[in-house]
């Protein structure tokens, strides 16, 4: 059965997250056929992906995307059965709709959908620094059963190129939705010169 995935991207800084996670999931989607993805986006998501991976948004997707009024879309239903979604990047104002209930675009209907129905909902903000209303919105959005994974690269794998600090964040993500991968090297595997990480 496949695994079914929403991922959701607003305006907050961070797009080539987002870009990284959909190439991934393509990849997957084409070699082993065990994934399904569906994209929302939130109004200034294009202009943020433009000024951050250049193009259109829209034409660069490798998968369907819905409008943000499209309820119509398949998981804009519980009943529909889609397993997961990743907000990524999520912005605080969404972040802040979210964990309020409220569901004025496909998206945060969508996020309001994973938390209902008790499923996997990962949140991903970058924002910095964070004020005491976006940690409580954070904070409720935890309590609500969300994941919540910042988009914080780590360095003990030394990585030397952005991609690579960037494929640290994209596979705690990809962990997170239960896929097997080899974007990192994990905690405690050997360099290869044979020195623990």
């Amino acid at each position: 059965m496949k695994k079914k995935i929403v991922v959701g991207i607003t305006g907050a800084s961070g797009a080539p997250y987002a870009k990284r996670l959909l190439s991934w999931l393509d990849e997957r989607a084409r070699t082993r056929d065990d994934v399904e993805v569906g994209v929302c986006l939130s109004a200034t998501a294009p202009v943020v992906w433009k000024l951050e991976c250049g193009g259109d948004l829209r034409e660069s997707l490798p998968f369907p995307s819905w409008g943000m009024r499209d309820y119509g879309a398949p998981f804009a239903s519980g009943s529909a059965g889609w397993h997961a979604m990743v907000v990524v990047p999520c912005s605080m104002g969404t972040a802040a709709r979210i964990a309020h209930g409220i569901s004025d675009t496909l998206l945060t209907r969508a996020a309001d959908v994973m938390l209902k129905e008790r499923r996997s909902l990962i949140v991903v903000p970058r924002e910095t620094p964070l004020s005491a209303i976006h940690l409580e919105n954070l904070a409720a959005l935890a309590r609500t059963g969300a994941l919540i994974l910042p988009a914080m690269p780590a360095f003990y794998g030394r990585p030397t190129t952005l991609e690579q600090a960037i494929d640290t964040v994209v596979a705690r993500i990809i962990d997170h939705l239960g896929f097997d991968h080899d974007l990192v090297k994990r905690w405690g595997e050997r360099t290869e010169t044979g020195e623990p990480r």
